[in-house]
């Protein structure tokens, strides 16, 4: 439980501090970033993968058009996610992005009601209306629909969608994911290059460290939360999940300097409100479950046994 809780965190905590990173690559393009984000992290996986001898599930997936199908549209959803994230962080709005990460839990259930036909609780109701509330609030009260948050939020809400329908696990996923957007990568690239914008190297040394880098920077906070959220409890991983955007919010506030009104507060504060009904409804009902499953298993260890040792029930 102990190494679970430290390897979801540390993942959380990484993706948290994911401005301090791009924002040392403002002087790169988005796109450019993007681009340099998907080639570098699938050297990376290959790596790993390699290390690891992990390659029969390839052939699987060679075989399965489905599975390329499902796969090719949370690549879709991954790429725009990490586009969007990467244009909000280089041009100031770290707060905002923020806001999309913590409106992501109650995007998930609302695909779950709409997709997979999940039954809501009163609760989820009045989460999803209060988060409704905000978003509307800061639309009337900022002058600016909060497009960024809705983006960040419903592409990354829809990639763990498609995730959950595939049979691989997070690295092959990942690795395939990164396979499907290379050659379009490598297209842009080309395109940048004979465009006379972009190229690699650049002049200046931390800019390519940073580059390279952003590969093993991708892919391993997603491995430490794999190995976390093995190890933990949903309601405890659910928990978790806060300190990333927490962390990018306090980032944008204080290092930033960013804008925070009174009356972005107001929305952020029916947010707030929002993931704190979901959260203590989430936490209530998976514990009042456990407790039913533990008094089924007693009662089912308690039955008296029969003539040839089985229960009687």
């Amino acid at each position: 439980m102990n190494k679970g809780i430290l390897s979801a965190a540390l993942a959380y905590v990484i993706w948290g501090l994911f401005p301090l990173y791009f924002k040392l690559l403002s002087d790169v393009a988005p796109l450019d970033v993007l681009v340099h984000r998907v080639l570098w992290s699938l050297l990376f996986l290959l790596g790993v993968l390699a290390v690891r001898r992990q390659w029969d599930w390839f052939k699987q997936a060679r075989s399965q058009p489905r599975l390329l199908g499902v796969s090719a549209i949370s690549a879709t959803l991954l790429s725009a996610n990490w586009l969007t994230y990467i244009w909000s962080v280089t041009n100031g709005h770290v707060i905002e992005a923020s806001l999309g990460y913590f409106i992501t839990p109650l995007v998930n259930v609302l695909l779950g009601y709409t997709v997979l036909h999940e039954r809501l609780r009163k609760a989820q109701w009045a989460a999803l209306a209060l988060a409704t509330l905000g978003v509307l609030w800061l639309a009337l009260q900022g002058g600016r629909f909060p497009w960024i948050a809705l983006v960040l939020a419903c592409t990354f809400g829809g990639y763990g969608l498609m995730r959950k329908t595939a049979p691989l696990g997070p690295l092959e996923g990942l690795t395939l994911e990164t396979m499907l957007l290379t050659p379009f990568a490598l297209a842009l690239g080309a395109w940048g290059l004979w465009k006379g914008v972009g190229g690699f190297p650049t002049a200046s040394t931390l800019t390519n460290a940073m580059l390279i880098g952003i590969g093993p920077v991708t892919a391993i906070p997603l491995l430490l939360f794999a190995a976390g959220a093995r190890r933990i409890s949903m309601s405890t991983l659910g928990l978790l999940q806060y300190l990333g955007p927490s962390i990018q919010f306090v980032l944008g506030l204080w290092l930033f300097k960013e804008p925070f009104s009174g009356e972005r507060a107001v929305g952020f504060g029916l947010i707030w409100a929002a993931l704190a009904v979901y959260s203590v409804e989430a936490w209530r009902y998976l514990k009042n479950a456990q407790a039913t499953a533990n008094s089924a298993a007693g009662a089912a260890e308690a039955a008296p046994a029969g003539i040839n040792g089985a229960r009687i029930k």
